[in-house]
């Protein structure tokens, strides 16, 4: 009997010795962040052995043991491991943070973007914020089946994406993103009349686009910019080249200049102004939308040339004739020279 009653205490003592240890692997938190909270990325196609590896390289989990334990009481494996970003807690135990995972309730990314120049670099701001890298993303707007789908070219893309802050998923799919992107385009040339407007104008959605760039170049005063826009808009009815320091700027590639000079002028591009007549093809920068409608809401007036001003307000001076014009050019001019900017 005692042999029994012995045999029956270790048996038992054993037991509870595993169910502890079974329960503290289990149930006692393993999650030690050092902040109430951590965002943890599981990037498409993360096996089992990869996630551990990002579990403890990134300091989410003190013991990868229990995690491992408990992964396999738990049945979690490859199959049932969803990519994504996520917010993990602090103090939580292995069965917390597989159960989180599992259920694969994401963390949203507030993806933003805006004050681009070129395609390359929206691109290039997009792929910091979300999986997509920035090969793959171009790929898929410079692919034929995009554009074609959407009636686009390579230089008119930048005006399809509007500056704000828009929330999606960080492993959302390419397709997914370009989707939600092209119909907030939509919304917003929808509303406020915004198409009926453009028509009036002689102008489609991304010519208005393609102008908001220049006018927006043009000043950062936002009380000139529907004048500005009018300057522009009284040029193109007229059929006179736009001459717009901004696309000879944009054409030449030298975003430092401060100063247009002749031999910036003669540079031979379909985006300076001072040479081709009409709108250039493309955007030569992401305008903000209040600048879109600037030029949707234009001021009508018969100015045709306006020139900055001699004071360091960024504000111009428009004139309604050449020889006005060329008045107040030189005064600007002979301020610049003042100041020894060259170039």
């Amino acid at each position: 009997m005692k042999k029994l009653l012995y045999a029956f205490l270790i048996t038992a003592f054993i037991a509870a010795a595993a169910g502890f240890y079974l329960y503290n692997n289990i149930w006692s938190p393993n999650i030690e962040l050092g902040t109430p909270t951590k965002l943890l990325k599981i990037p498409t196609g993360t096996d089992f052995e990869q996630l551990s590896t990002i579990l403890r390289d990134n300091g989410f989990i003190k013991d990868e043991g229990s995690f491992f334990l408990t992964a396999k009481l738990m049945k979690y494996d490859v199959a049932n491991i969803k990519s994504g970003l996520f917010e993990i807690k602090d103090k939580w135990s292995n069965r917390d943070l597989i159960q989180h995972l599992r259920i694969g309730k994401q963390k949203p990314v507030k993806l933003t973007y805006n004050n681009h120049r070129t395609f390359e670099e929206f691109v290039g701001g997009i792929s910091h914020q979300i999986e997509a890298d920035s090969t793959a993303l171009l790929e898929f707007f410079y692919g034929e089946e995009f554009l074609k789908e959407n009636n686009l070219n390579k230089e008119e893309l930048l005006c399809q994406f509007l500056p704000n802050t828009y929330e999606v998923y960080w492993n959302t799919s390419i397709e997914k993103l370009a989707k939600k992107l092209m119909l907030e385009r939509e919304k917003f040339w929808n509303a406020d009349n915004r198409r009926e407007k453009a028509k009036e104008l002689n102008l489609n959605p991304t010519e208005v686009c393609i102008l908001a760039a220049i006018v927006e170049k043009e000043t950062l005063v936002a009380d000139e910019k529907k004048t500005v826009a009018g300057v522009y808009l009284n040029r193109l009815k007229k059929g006179i080249l736009l001459q717009a320091d901004p696309t000879v700027v944009y054409a030449v590639g030298d975003f430092s200049i401060r100063r247009v000079l002749n031999k910036h002028l003669n540079y031979d591009s379909p985006y300076n102004t001072y040479k081709y007549e009409g709108l250039p093809p493309g955007p030569i920068y992401m305008p903000d939308n209040t600048t879109i409608d600037a030029v949707l809401e234009n001021e009508q007036h018969s100015y045709l040339y306006f020139c900055a001003k001699p004071d360091n307000s960024g504000r111009h001076a428009f004139a309604k004739s050449l020889v006005a014009h060329n008045r107040n050019a030189r005064t600007y001019q002979s301020w610049l020279n003042k100041r020894g900017i060259r170039r």
